[in-house]
């Protein structure tokens, strides 16, 4: 059962939120936030997809007007499975299953079998409990076991090939629920858009995806970095390709999500040119891609702006504390820079409870490098209390989209160090346009996991109080001609009407 938090029966836009807006702060939560707040005369719905009901704390936002309908769904909850009881599959329905699951395995598959567009295939004719319990599942996952990784453990195949297939039967009993809405959008692929893809092939209603980060490319780098992969007791005496069968069944498996959802969605927008390319080479059609960059509502920043009048010997690095975000880096330049500028601060302003162990080891590591007074983990922080203070923003990460809080920095007059990801070199050094290269550096773009070199660019900007200017300058111009809120709403006002326009021609044909 969902948690309904509010109820409509007038949505024009349906947003699926995974794991986002609006029980976690920052990064996509804040532009879903931006998005609703910004076109007040829409109707918006939530959707949300999480893990487990108890992953989850209290809502963190103030919930707007305009936001009218608000519901929650968690997909690897225990009392979402059905009750074990014994059944059976036919040999038709066999067959169904046998086609999906190497259509899902089979990352160079583009050709999309219809029914497993239908939702009636998954609700009525190959269910949830015939998957789970049913003799011939059983027989389905042994075979393919023996024929595929004999030499894994089955206890590690057989359940992950049950974690990979369950959630398929729990978004499709969630698709025939969800009613009252217009148009759909989902700002990921992955399970947000696999339902938002059912919808639209269900009703045939316009379907809108925005991709921050690329979701497959994400969860590739998770999974590489996986600890539950491996079982830690008997690691040592199991191949290694035992353990990258594993992670390879995972790995396609969002790659299906993922062409699954491009062949439904249209437009399907990205934030800048490199993960439009990203895109098409996992599937989408180029005719239907689309880039809109995010934007910052510059009045937010102009006290910031205008107060500062000296660099401020601090650090920040505003994100979560994962490994993604490599924040293991930062602290050992942070080492670096400490054995020149005795007073520097760095911050680590993020929550903590999506990976507690690598959180903990971030905090041992500060400890073993004499850094405590130094680094500081601040949690969750408003961004312009943690803007006001800080000399440079900074990003460590190892995969990105395109930040928020680059851009948010510029917009307080804060030059940027961070890694070659994303679209943060064209944050940085322009590449919009030749303009936009002519404005000049905004900061400095180092390599992935380098502390020396970040500790260097860091060092070059803090002591050059000339350079400075410089880059806080550029800063400031690329924000007011390229990424404010202003371009950004009007950009999905314009999306969202053309949608409207089609969801009238549905109902009228």
């Amino acid at each position: 059962m969902g948690l309904y938090i509010k109820k409509s029966d007038n949505i024009d836009v349906l947003i699926i939120a995974e794991g986002t807006f609006p029980y976690i702060k920052g990064g996509v939560s804040t532009w879903i936030y931006q998005l609703i707040t910004g076109i007040p005369d829409i109707n918006f719905g939530v959707v949300f997809l999480g893990s487990r009901r108890e992953d989850y704390d209290e809502i963190k936002y103030d919930l707007p007007k305009n936001l009218v309908h608000l519901e929650a769904h968690f997909l690897f909850d225990e009392v979402e499975k059905p009750q074990i009881e014994e059944t059976k599959i036919s040999d038709e329905d066999l067959m169904y299953i046998n086609e999906l699951h190497h259509w899902f395995k089979s990352s160079k598959r583009f050709y999309l079998p219809e029914y497993i567009k239908n939702l009636d295939f998954y609700n009525n004719k190959v269910t949830l409990d015939k998957f789970l319990y049913s003799s011939e599942a059983w027989e389905f996952i042994l075979e393919n076991y023996n024929k595929n990784s004999p030499d894994q453990s089955f206890i590690d195949y057989f359940w992950t090939v049950r974690n990979i297939h369950i959630p398929i039967w729990v978004v499709a009993k969630l698709a025939k629920q969800i009613e009252n809405y217009k148009i759909i959008h989902s700002p990921s692929t992955g399970y947000a858009g696999f339902l938002g893809a059912l919808l639209h092939f269900d009703t045939g209603k316009p379907f809108i995806l925005t991709e921050h980060g690329i979701y497959t490319r994400e969860r590739k780098i998770d999974l590489l970095n996986a600890d539950w992969i491996e079982d830690r007791r008997t690691i040592i005496q199991r191949e290694i390709g035992e353990v990258e069968y594993v992670r390879t069944m995972w790995v396609s498996f969002f790659e299906g999500l993922g062409r699954f959802t491009y062949s439904a969605a249209d437009p399907i927008i990205s934030l800048f040119d490199k993960a439009r390319d990203i895109q098409i080479s996992y599937g989408a059609p180029p005719e239907k891609t689309k880039i809109i960059p995010n934007g910052v509502d510059l009045k937010r920043f102009e006290k910031i702006l205008n107060k500062k009048d000296k660099i401020p010997p601090v650090i920040s690095l505003i994100g979560r504390v994962v490994p993604i975000k490599d924040i293991k880096t930062f602290i050992k330049a942070i080492r670096v820079v400490a054995n020149h500028i005795e007073n520097i601060q760095g911050w680590i302003v993020g929550p903590e409870d999506e990976d507690p162990d690598y959180a903990r080891e971030c905090r041992f590591l500060v400890e073993t490098l004499n850094l405590e007074e130094n680094i500081k983990f601040l949690g969750f922080k408003e961004v312009e209390d943690v803007l006001s203070e800080t000399g440079i923003v900074t990003l460590t990460s190892i995969s990105e989209g395109m930040p928020l809080v680059i851009i948010e920095g510029f917009a307080a007059g804060i030059p940027a160090v961070t890694t070659d990801v994303g679209s943060c070199r064209q944050l940085i050094y322009g590449g919009i346009d030749e303009e936009d290269i002519n404005i000049g550096k905004a900061g400095e773009v180092v390599p992935i996991a380098n502390p020396t070199a970040l500790a260097e660019a860091y060092l070059k900007i803090l002591t050059d109080r000339d350079l400075y200017r410089k880059y806080k300058s550029s800063a400031i111009e690329r924000v007011k001609k390229y990424y404010t809120i202003e371009n950004f709403i009007e950009s999905y006002r314009g999306i969202y009407k053309e949608a409207l326009s089609k969801w009238q021609e549905l109902v009228l044909s």
